[in-house]
């Protein structure tokens, strides 16, 4: 069975959706404690599963275990109170790369109304030396920093290890079927922001959102309330054929 950790709406809400978090390189469920909070407090089911495990075998035999696991997740929701739809993904790192190639195969996302691509990373693999040059990369966020620093099961020196580049092609070549909102810093140094743009750009249903001044860890950087915002927004979307609730009609900003 598949371990996770469970985030639920405030007593007395109607839950609005159900969400799926999937950690990447070196984190763990704790990592996304504080974000998934943030979207449980608007009413939505949150949970948070393991990163997955990309192994040495292939990946068409790691998306095929991440596949599922992530089934596993979606479905448990039903024995405390049922699947509330939508169902949206949320990725971040390599999370993110296993999601977008897993939903661009067919029919695996069936389960999925949406997905949320957070730092997705690109192709060129980055020196992070020792843990506090890997926490510059990651975050500038004091809050975030203690809390992966403090977390034994992080695994230190994740992000030098490479993404295999078929699952990275896979993620950039994937045809989604549901709509999608890609998250990215603007001092991310591990992305490919024109790949990201032009993977964005490709999709019939999708929107690119850079964070200013964020760093890889987009979802916990220091600018972690304004991006819980953003996938609010989005997951709002959902219900108004992704067309924006509130539009700005004029600013004197």
């Amino acid at each position: 069975m598949t371990e996770y950790t469970d985030h639920h709406a405030p007593e007395g809400l109607r839950t609005r959706g159900t969400i799926v978090v999937v950690p990447g390189r070196g984190e763990t469920r704790t990592t996304y404690g504080r974000f998934a909070g943030r979207l449980a407090a608007d009413a939505y089911r949150v949970r948070v599963i393991d990163a997955p495990d990309l192994g040495t075998s292939g990946t068409d035999a790691a998306l095929a275990r991440f596949g599922a696991a992530l089934a596993d997740a979606v479905d448990g929701t039903a024995a405390d109170g049922g699947v509330v739809e939508p169902v949206v993904l949320v990725g971040a790192d390599a999370g993110a790369a296993a999601l977008a190639a897993l939903l661009g195969r067919d029919g695996a996302g069936r389960r999925a109304d949406a997905v949320v691509l957070a730092g997705l990373p690109g192709a060129t693999s980055t020196a992070v030396g020792s843990w506090d040059e890997e926490l510059d990369v990651r975050t500038s966020c004091p809050a975030h920093r203690g809390t992966l620093s403090d977390d034994s099961r992080v695994r230190r020196g994740s992000l030098g290890e490479a993404v295999p580049d078929a699952l990275l092609t896979a993620a950039y070549d994937a045809d989604l079927s549901v709509p999608a909102l890609f998250l990215v810093g603007d001092a991310d140094r591990l992305a490919d922001r024109d790949a990201l743009t032009r993977t964005a750009k490709s999709q019939s249903r999708a929107r690119l959102s850079v964070v200013r001044g964020a760093r890889h860890d987009v979802l916990n950087d220091v600018n972690h309330r304004s991006v819980a915002a953003e996938t609010v927004a989005f997951l709002e979307t959902l219900r108004n054929r992704l067309v924006p609730v509130v539009s700005v009609e004029s600013s004197t900003w």
